[in-house]
Formats: structure tokens, sequence, C-alpha cells
């Protein structure tokens, strides 16, 4: 049976829940279209949104913070992936960004983490999320979704909920194929849907694969090949019909391995941080319809080397033994470095700073950092009495000695290792129109988060691709809303 709706959304993640509150709240009717359960990569994440301005977070903590100052600090990490006009409007709008997913549910937390980290513990949830101490009038404004562990999931739960409360429809493990278009507009899309036993089975899939997709690849990509398998065998087809437009949320395309390698060959080698869904068939379906895309080649890879924060301390050295980079950058910003030196680096340490950070490990790592930070103080380097015997372990360049022997190099390579991966996003995508969200060239249809190009298409900060998911999602929403019906 087919299905007809005032706007349809592809892909159910944060951007895609945040347009369809949006349309519903205009007085759109809005079904929702999921390759699998919903939430996507933002129910992996981390949880944090970027945001800053005078957020009730910042003002309830004694954080002085500007729309100007975070406008001022992200023009150097934004760079001209979206025009000063836009960034100004994400940097100006940004407190009410936060306020409106409170309204939604979503909740946040005052408590400003005391130290330098990736992400803090679950004791804080306001922390300096990317290179600010870099720059002047740095300001915490990574906001975490108040929840344990990894927030992403809670994050997600309170939009799903919110765009159920709106009133749009979800229709779960129903894959877009197509994109239908009348006298050039986009008008509908062409699915393959699941239902009874074949879709319980997709599920039980999905649902066995998802951290093994992460954690070790080879038999997550195994288990989504079957449930691939199901959707091909099974899945019925539909037509849904949009009569004022199409939002396409559907993530990026870390998932495809060719696409990557044709175009970001580099950054081959890291950790896929998302689900088989981001395969870049959002993308692909816009540009099917007309759309441009750009920045494809721009993947954020994330060398983080804190927590513990006292390793920050310590010197980024590459393959000949030299000094580069900044230990106190964001992890993205160490990752591009390492990437430019070929993908191979040494964290080089002295004796205090191991001491000192091996008694930070139980007070500064939240538990999935755990494991990783005591594989790294320990199978992760190698020591020696002196600066030359260290390299030479390390197969190395001898480098600059500092500090109190014995020294130890930490190899922070992309491929250091198994108990040391390097996460990877895609940053690139379909080019919209900054005011509208609209795919450029391609009436009827829209585009947002990682499908599209956005406010961080150029570098990546903790919270910003999901402040972004919300900022584009909602002009997505709001605009697709707006168009006449056909």
């Amino acid at each position: 049976m087919d299905v007809s709706a005032d706007v349809v959304v592809i892909g159910f993640g944060a951007a895609g829940a945040c347009a369809a509150i949006e349309a519903a709240a205009a007085g759109a009717s809005v079904v929702v279209l999921d390759r699998f359960g919903g939430g996507g990569a933002t129910a992996l994440s981390g949880g944090v949104v970027y945001a800053g301005g005078g957020t009730r977070q910042q003002v309830e903590a004694g954080v002085a913070d500007s729309a100007e100052a975070m406008f001022a600090y992200l023009k150097h990490e934004v760079r001209d992936a979206v025009s000063e006009a836009t960034l100004r409007r994400f940097c100006e709008d940004s407190a009410k960004m936060l306020a409106w997913l409170e309204d939604q549910g979503v909740p946040f937390s005052s408590s400003v983490c005391p130290f330098k980290t990736s992400y803090p513990t679950d004791d804080y949830y306001l922390y300096q999320s990317g290179s600010e101490d870099a720059f002047p009038d740095p300001a915490p404004r990574g906001h975490r979704t108040r929840a344990k562990g990894a927030s992403g999931k809670a994050l997600f739960a309170r939009l799903a909920e919110a765009a159920r409360r709106a009133g749009a429809r979800i229709v779960p493990q129903t894959r877009a194929e197509e994109l239908i278009t009348t006298d050039g507009r986009v008008t509908g899309v062409r699915c393959r849907t699941l239902t009874g036993v074949p879709r319980a089975v997709h599920g039980a899939l999905s649902k066995a694969g998802a951290k093994p997709w992460l954690y070790y690849p080879p038999l997550g990509r195994r288990l989504f090949r079957l449930a691939a398998w199901v959707e091909r065998r099974f899945g019925r087809p539909v037509v849904v019909t949009a009569r004022r437009g199409v939002v396409i949320s559907a993530g990026g395309f870390i998932a495809d391995r060719a696409m990557v390698h044709e175009n970001a060959p580099a950054y081959r080698g890291g950790l896929a941080l998302g689900t088989p869904g981001d395969d870049g068939t959002g993308i692909r379906l816009g540009v099917a319809a007309g759309g441009k895309t750009a920045r494809l080649d721009k993947i954020s890879l994330w060398r983080f080397v804190t927590p513990p924060s006292a390793l920050q301390r310590g010197v980024l050295v590459d393959v000949e033994g030299r000094r580069f980079g900044d230990p106190t950058r964001y992890g993205a910003a160490i990752g591009d470095a390492i990437v430019e030196r070929g993908g191979k680096a040494w964290l080089l340490i002295d004796d205090d700073i191991r001491r000192v950070a091996q008694a930070q490990v139980r007070t500064q790592t939240a538990p999935f950092q755990r494991w990783q930070v005591r594989y790294f103080l320990n199978r992760g380097l190698v020591s020696a009495p002196t600066i030359e015997e260290v390299a030479a372990k390390a197969g190395i360049g001898v480098p600059e000695a500092f500090g109190t022997p014995p020294y130890s190099l930490i190899n922070v390579s992309v491929r250091a290792g198994f108990g040391y991966p390097c996460p990877t996003l895609t940053l690139g995508g379909l080019v919209v129109d900054e005011e509208t969200g609209q795919v450029q060239g391609v009436p009827g249809l829209y585009a947002a988060g990682r499908s599209a190009v956005g406010v961080c298409s150029e570098s990546y900060v903790s919270g910003l691709a999901l402040a972004d998911c919300v900022f584009s999602g909602r002009r997505a929403g709001q605009y697709v809303a707006k168009e006449a019906r056909c």
C-alpha cells in the first residue's frame, strides 16, 4: 500500500528528527523513513552539542561567553565551509537552539569539567570540546546530554519521542531507493519496506551487528550483509508521495569503503564512526535527482591524547623524530597533522608525565575510555633510560630530549593497533542553499546533517556535527513545510 504525506524525511537520526519536529510544528503531515530502527550515528555518539554565546548552562556555571567570541573561534575551525553570515547566524542562535532541545526533553547540565579531555566522565557535562585554549577568549561550549556513559542514545531517544509527539509517522526498516521527480520537482520516494517475520529477522540481525560493526568490523559486516539480503529478498515496493517535499538526512558515507577510498584515500585505516546506513545512499539519491556535492574529500580522523590530561604535556614526533603539532589541540586537528605525515606518529613523554598520567586514569576516564588509556600507557608504548635508546626501540629518528628520564614513546599512528583505533567521520555532502537547506538546483528536495555540506564540513570539534544536525535539520523542516502542495 502506497503512502502520502506533505513532507517525507529520509533518515531518522538527529537531523531527521529535528526536521520532522519542525515540519510537523508548522502544520505539515510528516512521514519519516529509516533503513533500520532509527538513531543512526547520533545514537552511537557522545551526545555532545556545541553551543555557546551564553547558554543557560554557561550562565549557571559562571562561564563568560558571547556569540561574538564563539564566532571568532569557530571561524578558525569552520573556515569557508559556510558563509560568514551563516556561521554568525549559527552562533547568534546557539543558546536558543540548546533551549529548544531542552524543550524537546533533552537534558543538559552546568557541571564544568576541570581538566582537558576528549570526553568527560559522568561527573561533568560542560567542557572545552575543541581547541579553544589555542585561541583568545576560550570557553567551555561542549554541552553533553545528561546521561550515563556515551550520551548519544539518550539524546536521540528524546528527539524521537518529540517527533512522535509532534505527529510524525515513523516507518522503520524501509530503504529509500529512488527519488520521484515530476516536472523537475521531487515529489516522492520509491522504497522497499519489510513487514512481519522478515522485519523481526532484519531487526535482530541489525541489533546483533551494531557493536561488532564498530569494534570488530568483519563480524559486523557479515551480519549486515545478511540484513541486506533480507531487504532484497523480502522487501516489498512502496511509493511514498511528498506533497511539499523530501528531506534527505541519511548520514554520510563512512560505511562505503570504496567511496571513502575514491574521495579521501589517505584516511583509510581508521575506525568507521557510523552505522551501515552511513553508506552514501542519501547523497547518491540527491545527485541522481540533479544535486551537486562538495567537500567529499573532507574526513575527520581523531587521534586523542587525552585523557589523562597530563599527556598533553608530551611532544608529538614523526618517523624522523621531528616535533610537530600541538598535543593540547582537539583530536581531529592532531589526526589531520598525523595524516599529513603519512599516518605515523608518536607521543614522547618523560617519567614525570607518565607517572602523573597513570595516577589520573581512575579519576579522569569514563569506563569506555579506560581500556584504551590502559592500552597505550602499557602495551602501546616503549620505554628506555635515554632518548637514543627509546628512539631505537620505536624505530624512529632521535627526538630532542626534555624533562626527566626514563623516556617513553606512545604509538599514536593512524594504525596504532586494535587497542587504540582512530575514529573517522565524513564531513562533505550535497550542496544546499544556506538560507533554506534546499539542495541547490533541485526544487522540492532538502538535505541536512552529514548528507549535506554544513558548518562542520571543513573541520570538526566535538559537538559541532550534532549542533549542525539540529541547525540544518530544523532549517530544512521549517522551509520544506512552507512549500506549496503539489
